[in-house]
């Protein structure tokens, strides 16, 4: 389970968050809406996910605390960027303020296991001014990308019924780097489940059941 803690400037964009982000596999633990309001008990938070607006708080909250990994929504604003590129952290994303809750679960997911995810567009917007040290990175923006090697294995996998443990077991992987796999997946086919992800993959030719 991928505990997360919420930190936006309202109380509508904290619920909107908390519904996007809650599922089986990510649990919301805690909210704030301002820096007096933020009380993080930081061994038990895996990914903070905030507001641009209010970065320079959470900065400050968590001290530079290499266990904790951030999402930023911005505006495509760059200097939320310069702030992450010299952050001890986890890992750590960059998000469109109107990214979908399967993009937001698939950041989630990506940089609790130590990734860099930016979205096409922005990677290609931000790496023109300086170099983006991307420990790996997610496509959030192109629903028809193609699948990896490794996805279409855990694809072929899900399809067959089996869980994430089985999965895992069968490609020497972890669990959590097969959570990755399938959010990305399911981002890359416009799933909304396991169940659909398995139906747009055969329907594109991806695996055959």
């Amino acid at each position: 389970m991928i505990r997360v803690f919420v930190v936006a400037p309202t109380p509508m964009m904290i619920a909107g968050l908390r519904a996007m982000l809650t599922t089986t596999e990510i649990a919301v633990v805690g909210e704030a809406a301002s820096l007096a309001e933020i009380t993080i008990e930081l061994p038990t938070i895996d990914v903070i996910v905030v507001d641009q607006l209010l970065l320079d708080e959470v900065v400050r909250a968590i001290a530079n605390d290499g266990r904790v990994a951030l999402v930023v929504l911005t505006n495509a604003d760059e200097r939320p960027l310069a702030i992450l590129r010299n952050l001890a952290l986890r890992g750590w994303s960059l998000l469109p303020m109107g990214a979908t809750g399967a993009e937001l679960q698939a950041a989630v997911t990506a940089v609790a296991q130590g990734f860099v995810v930016l979205p096409v567009a922005y990677s290609e917007q931000f790496s023109e001014q300086r170099p983006v040290p991307v420990v790996g990175a997610l496509n959030l923006s192109s629903p028809d990308e193609a699948l990896t090697n490794r996805e279409r294995e855990v694809l072929e996998l899900v399809s067959q019924g089996l869980s994430n443990k089985l999965i895992a077991r069968r490609l020497q992987i972890s669990e959590h780097t097969v959570k990755f796999h399938i959010s990305s997946i399911s981002t890359k086919l416009g799933a909304s489940s396991r169940t659909d992800a398995v139906s747009r993959g055969v329907r594109r030719g991806l695996i055959t059941l």
